[in-house]
């Protein structure tokens, strides 16, 4: 169980701090919700606490795996289909896991993709969610602020044009 102030990941959306615990009557039944702020554009969700473990809901990374995403970003591109769909598929895939490491690598070869060739417009809109969410993670597990998380980002990437 989570409490008011944990920060957590919710997949496919990102980083956020429980701000409150709440209850709502849905359809005669009692549930009980967390309420989750993404500091990051500045959304709020409620996620049913008894579908915790279904969204796949977890706990943002420590500091001290700051340094890790950062290598996944600066290593070589993984080889991937050249089949868009397929590339795609495994790609969301990678992002509805939730995991950071996974996202990390998500971006870097989408980033690295679009240095090579011009990525298409579902990839490029993948490539933008998947900065996102991992901004998210690293800017509460950091407390760095979100445009020096991205500038970071960048830089890993301008250094290897």
């Amino acid at each position: 169980m989570y409490h008011v102030g944990d920060k957590v990941v919710y997949p496919m959306h990102g980083a956020g701090i429980i701000e409150a615990i709440e209850k709502k009557l849905i359809l005669g039944k009692i549930v009980e919700y967390y309420i989750l702020k993404f500091p990051v554009g500045g959304m709020k969700v409620m996620v049913p606490v008894g579908s915790v473990d279904n969204v796949g809901l977890r706990q943002i990374i420590c500091l001290n795996e700051y340094p890790n995403v950062l290598q996944i970003l600066s290593d070589a591109e993984t080889q991937m289909p050249e089949n868009w769909n397929r590339r795609y598929r495994i790609n969301l895939d990678k992002i509805k896991s939730g995991d950071i490491y996974q996202v990390a690598d998500v971006v870097r070869n989408l980033i690295l993709r679009d240095k090579e060739r011009s990525l298409s417009t579902g990839e490029r809109k993948m490539l933008n969610n998947a900065r996102q969410i991992l901004i998210s993670e690293l800017v509460l597990a950091t407390d760095y602020r979100e445009d020096e998380v991205y500038k970071t980002i960048d830089e890993i990437y301008s250094k290897s044009v």
